[in-house]
């Protein structure tokens, strides 16, 4: 029987190897000594006896035996073979009475590759076991900073505190994502129970995705899980079923089709033409009219931004009168997203619209389990097909924020209060420092942050710098009677407003509405079906721009239109020739204008920006569900 087994998995080897010749790979197992630099700067680190995956282990040290499989680690060697014989015997021995000695092998980058018992592992392979026990030894690299050098080191930290190599990842930063998802602290060590719930969930859902075909997907088991893991909590997954993780896999398909997506986002930088101008040719008349939600994390009356989104909704009841009507949900924690999204539901509303970055993943759940129901959350860039997010071009109106500023400077020191490390929020304070710059080339702006720990005061800071013109917080609320908002000067402690950011929410959902009753939604999907859909329209939309005081001179009113005009009209990008961060050149092409990917994942600052860009760990506690979903760490790579 040992010898038929070994003729089968002589049958899988010559087909692996013959595949692998016609993709122009190499058809036998790696060999460690081959890979190694020549030079030998690299370290060795006993770790002892561990379970090795079996999929991990690929090759053999030395070059002795690796003729002998294929790069499946399955024998090609004839059947008549002492090779044979022995494989086959060991094989005999095996099913009797079970492995006892470990086999020895080094471990490189996450790989495995066997110094004793290469028959051994392809035995094993042979009848699926999932690990082996080794002793190994691990081989360190040089740190470098290519990506899989970067990768490997973050699974190092991780093992040392997990010790599980089962898992891996395509991208720098994930395995402190898995870290945080799981519930530990930075560097907090793992128990015997959390490793075998972790293996639990890990398994099972391995099972699932590769049944549904995860292995024709470019990416890793581990980065569909950790997405999966993101979605629906860890911690509510261990009590889930075979049958509930294979549901949840086989509904939350697209986000992991979207994960392996190298253009993961659509960005839809204008409003869709109207397609069926009538609203009867859509919806029969024994349709419902929709009913649209909108929920909030604060309350009008505590919070510009909330304050902001609700005069967009009292703007589409005067707009759309008898055709629609609206309900909000007022100071929800993310704590209650979940639940309120779900009660909104059951109120009878077709149309939900979450109006922070920090109820994403709840917003996509319940895409996932009503699909009927339209879901658009509030963030920039965020891949998730089963809802589609929105946001305006803040940047642009920034710009002529600036050009104002640095028009009015009488001493060229200008202030910027920002409040979160955000993607987009980093084009903002560029195009704000290099607006001034522009009609003043000595214009410094000063960077202060607002939702920093130390709670300092931003305004105090500022001034303490003698900066004459100040951006600050976008809008006020009617409740508060402060005037500093939007561009001030401070003369004698009093702000005097010059000028004020728009964010038109009004504008956004009319639009966003009329998409839905005339039938343009369905125009926005891409031929490429799979791809998110992110709306995030700018001035020429009307749903950013300037308010100019009365006091503002004619000059620099008509500069601020003619600039908006050029904007508008796609003549001019504030992002556009040659640019400077403060560490150098970031753009040297005279005619070049960056790309809407590089203005929202925008990482560096302008050159006349005095200041920095705080880590998340520098951050107040309230920012962090803001940050976690939006902070630069999540921009693509």
């Amino acid at each position: 029987m040992s010898l038929m087994d070994y003729e089968k998995a002589c049958k899988l080897g010559k087909k692996d190897y013959q595949v692998r010749l016609m993709r122009g790979q190499q058809p036998t197992i790696k060999v460690l000594d081959d890979i190694l630099p020549c030079d030998h700067h690299y370290a060795e680190v006993s770790l002892g006896t561990v379970q090795i995956p079996m999929e991990r282990i690929v090759g053999t040290k030395t070059g002795g035996r690796s003729n002998a499989f294929s790069g499946s680690f399955m024998p090609i060697l004839s059947e008549n073979t002492e090779f044979a014989a022995k494989w086959a015997n060991l094989s005999t021995s095996l099913a009797e009475e079970g492995i006892h000695d470990s086999i020895k092998a080094y471990e490189y980058m996450n790989e495995f590759y066997v110094q004793e018992g290469n028959k051994r592992v392809s035995i094993l392979k042979f009848f699926d076991a999932v690990s082996v026990q080794g002793d190994v030894v691990r081989i360190l690299p040089p740190k470098t900073q290519e990506k899989d050098n970067k990768i490997y080191y973050e699974f190092v930290d991780f093992y040392e505190c997990s010790r599980i190599n089962y898992i891996w990842f395509s991208n720098p930063g994930s395995f402190a994502k898995l870290q945080k998802a799981v519930g530990k602290e930075e560097n907090e060590a793992w128990t015997d129970d959390d490793r075998l719930d972790f293996s639990s969930i890990y398994q099972r859902f391995s099972v699932e995705y590769l049944a549904n075909g995860g292995k024709k997907l470019p990416v890793t088991v581990g980065d569909a899980f950790l997405a999966f893991i993101t979605l629906y909590e860890y911690r509510g997954l261990l009590d889930k079923t075979t049958n509930e993780i294979r549901e949840l896999v086989a509904k939350s398909w697209e986000e992991f089709v979207i994960g392996a997506s190298e253009k993961k986002v659509e960005l839809k930088m204008e409003p869709a033409q109207e397609k069926k101008p009538l609203l009867n040719r859509i919806l029969p008349l024994s349709t419902p009219k929709p009913k649209i939600a909108f929920i909030y994390e604060k309350t009008p009356s505590s919070s510009a931004w909330t304050y902001a989104h609700e005069l967009g909704r009292q703007h589409i009841e005067e707009t759309f009168s008898d055709e629609v009507s609206t309900i909000c949900y007022e100071n929800i924690t993310q704590e209650l997203a979940e639940e309120t999204i779900e009660q909104a539901i059951a109120d009878g509303c077709n149309v939900i619209f979450t109006t922070t970055p920090a109820f994403v993943m709840d917003s996509v759940k319940a895409a996932i389990a009503h699909p009927d129901v339209r879901i658009l959350n509030c963030s920039l860039n965020t891949s998730h097909r089963y809802i589609r997010t929105y946001y305006a071009r803040m940047h642009e109106a920034k710009f002529l924020m600036g050009a104002i500023a640095g028009a009015m400077a009488d001493n060229n020191r200008l202030g910027y209060i920002a409040d979160y490390p955000i993607l987009g929020g980093i084009a903002s304070i560029n195009a704000f420092a290099l607006g001034a710059k522009m009609v003043n080339p000595r214009a410094v702006v000063y960077l202060e942050w607002s939702r920093l720990k130390d709670n300092t005061d931003s305004l105090e800071k500022l001034l303490e710098n003698n900066v004459s013109i100040i951006s600050g917080k976008d809008m006020n609320i009617p409740e508060d009677s402060s005037r500093c908002f939007g561009l001030y000067s401070m003369q004698k402690d009093s702000p005097r407003n010059l000028a004020m950011p728009l964010w038109h929410w009004g504008k956004f959902y009319e639009r966003l509405i009329r998409t839905i009753m005339d039938g343009a939604w369905k125009y926005d999907e891409s031929t490429d079906s799979l791809k998110a859909i992110n709306y995030w329209w700018g001035m020429a939309s009307e749903v950013v721009g300037v308010i100019c005081s009365q006091s503002l001179p004619i000059g620099t009113k008509r500069l601020v239109d003619l600039l908006k005009k050029t904007i508008c009209m796609e003549e001019f990008n504030p992002f556009s020739g040659i640019l400077y961060s403060q560490t150098g050149m970031v753009q040297g092409e005279p005619d070049k204008a960056l790309t809407a990917k590089e203005i929202i994942n925008m990482d560096w600052l302008a050159e006349n920006v005095i200041g920095s860009i705080p880590s998340p760990v520098e951050m107040e506690e309230t920012a962090k569900p803001v940050i976690n979903q939006q902070g630069l760490e999540t921009a693509e790579p």
